[in-house]
């Protein structure tokens, strides 16, 4: 079983590199669930209706989100109508929304869950009883992805620790830089401490770098924009074993428009 996972998606430029790049990459890599991080999405801020189905249209399954979860209108009502998207878990009991999902891939039981890390963050419910809570909960699905959406690594790397030989993978999200460092841990979970984003390669995290830079230089209000120019695409595929839900590889895919 193969499963791609994309980093986070930023505006509509990285929107429409999602559907330039996906299906070539499908029919490349022969993969069975795409699941992608989508909570910059709108105007790098949240996600709306528009935009989960410009990506759903690409060819993503499952949306996880992150600290931006609420950050556009309709957030409460789209993410309760819509099981395909993920919000992280360890919202407070009787948040809009579900922390994790369900789906069939290859016949088999697939459990995708989202998770927010606290340090320099949020003050969230903790991340680890959480997704212990939902494991227990679901105890004969064996392929489990679990997004790690934090600032820190360590804290990511932890969350890594802590479920190796339980998940099929731990993905990091949210600082948008790709690191190096994808592993399948000792117990057969695959790591990665962040995938990368896809959008604009020449802003600040996606975002309009004259505009980050005078807010850093200045420390006065802001409004962030979605850069333009070259894009970049980051994800990983993660190959599961059918029976076991067990990572046999995990591999970084990074592409770049010239520029």
């Amino acid at each position: 079983m193969r499963v791609l996972f994309i980093g986070d998606i930023v505006g509509k430029p990285g929107q429409d590199y999602v559907r330039e790049v996906l299906k070539g990459l499908l029919r490349a890599r022969r993969i069975d669930l795409v699941v992608a991080n989508g909570e910059n999405a709108t105007n790098g801020r949240g996600i709306n209706r528009l935009a989960c189905e410009a990506l759903y249209d690409a060819g993503v399954e499952i949306i996880t989100m992150g600290n931006h979860t609420w950050d556009q209108k309709d957030s409460e009502a789209l993410l309760e109508e819509d099981a395909r998207i993920v919000r992280p878990a360890n919202f407070p009991e009787g948040t809009p929304g579900r922390g994790y999902t369900v789906c069939k891939v290859a016949g088999k039981p697939f459990l995708v869950i989202n998770l927010m890390g606290r340090t320099f963050l949020s003050q969230l419910d903790c991340p680890f009883r959480e997704v212990d809570r939902i494991l227990a909960a679901h105890p004969h699905i064996r392929h489990v992805l679990v997004d790690m959406h934090a600032e820190t690594t360590s804290e990511k790397l932890a969350m890594g620790w802590h479920l190796d030989g339980r998940v099929s993978a731990v993905v990091g999200t949210h600082t948008h830089v790709p690191t190096a460092d994808e592993r399948v841990l000792p117990g057969g979970t695959a790591y990665i401490t962040d995938v990368g984003m896809v959008g604009p390669r020449d802003g600040i995290l996606g975002m309009d770098r004259d505009l980050v830079l005078r807010k850093m230089r200045t420390h006065l209000p802001v409004r962030f924009q979605v850069a333009g120019g070259p894009r970049q695409f980051c994800a990983v595929e993660v190959d599961l074993d059918d029976e076991s839900g067990r990572a046999r590889s995990i591999e970084r895919i990074f592409l770049c428009e010239p520029g």
